[in-house]
């Protein structure tokens, strides 16, 4: 009896002793390096975009009804991704920083590249040769970030374009391919309603399977390869109508199928491109008969 009331005792103290350790010993301290985020600020919380540039115009861009516009130097529907990268640079993340009072030091007294959100700016200076990340001024401030940060900013104009044909809101309900050289004896047009397709001509066997793959494989997210300004020339040009939901339809000039697509969209003023098996798919739906 006596020797059972020992060892509770000694399995007492045992399991005090490990209560104590766990309560006092030393806190295990972060030898990580350390991070500073660039700012507070939300990079979803923006509404203008300014890229200004020590040898050439700027670029500029507006969010409107919640979509983003490129304004300069010229009017288009912008790529929320190619905008995305570069609002990031408000929520960049640096391993160092420095006091703002040696600006030269890092090539911030005069620095190549600004980007202005809203009314916040951030300056870009040299780049470390070490690490190849870039000195980042912003406001009191300067922090060595990813190099990533000043390539997107610097991109071309036309990249910041965005290179899907339809905007935002546009979606698809048939097409009118009447008005292309191939499909004008047939008038063929497709519309999509109740779940199937229906095609316009008596020739088509139209087989669902092989049309959803169509649509699924070539216009439902259809992207250009590059974007850029047109001015509609005057003359006809072979066309196409896509028909939307709601009873709009979206007019598109063929100006070119070979080496490469040419597709013009001329109430938005766009020219889109596109590779030539790309582009000899989307005029060309599987309707069950082959185009005259």
């Amino acid at each position: 009896m006596k020797s059972r009331w020992l060892l509770n005792l000694a399995l007492l103290l045992v399991v005090g002793g490990i209560v104590a350790f766990l309560v006092l010993r030393p806190k295990p301290t972060n030898t990580g390096p350390k991070e500073y985020v660039v700012s507070a600020l939300a990079p979803t919380s923006f509404s203008k975009l300014s890229i200004e540039f020590q040898s050439k115009n700027p670029v500029q861009l507006e969010k409107q009804n919640g979509n983003w516009f490129l304004l300069q130097p010229y009017r288009a529907r912008a790529s929320k991704e190619a905008v995305g990268q570069v609002l990031a640079v408000a929520a960049a993340i640096s391993h160092d920083k420095f006091p703002a009072s040696n600006a030269a030091q890092y090539g911030l007294d005069n620095p190549a590249l600004k980007i202005k959100l809203d009314d916040q700016e951030f300056s870009f200076g040299m780049h470390n040769p070490l690490t190849s990340e870039q000195y980042l001024g912003y406001k009191d401030a300067i922090y060595l970030v990813s190099g990533v940060y000043g390539e997107s900013a610097a991109m071309q104009a036309a990249e910041f374009a965005d290179k899907r044909p339809l905007a935002p809101g546009e979606y698809i309900a048939g097409f009118d391919f009447s008005h292309l050289e191939q499909w004008e004896s047939s008038r063929l047009s497709l519309d999509f309603a109740d779940g199937k397709w229906k095609v316009s001509s008596a020739k088509a066997k139209p087989n669902q399977d092989e049309l959803n793959e169509w649509y699924d494989m070539f216009w439902r997210k259809l992207m250009a390869l590059a974007a850029e300004p047109y001015k509609p020339d005057g003359k006809p040009h072979p066309s196409l109508e896509i028909k939307l939901k709601g009873g709009k339809t979206v007019h598109f000039d063929k100006l070119q199928e070979s080496p490469e697509l040419l597709l013009a969209r001329p109430d938005e003023g766009m020219l889109y491109h596109f590779p030539q098996d790309i582009g000899f798919s989307i005029l060309n739906p599987p309707v069950g008969f082959r185009p005259e």
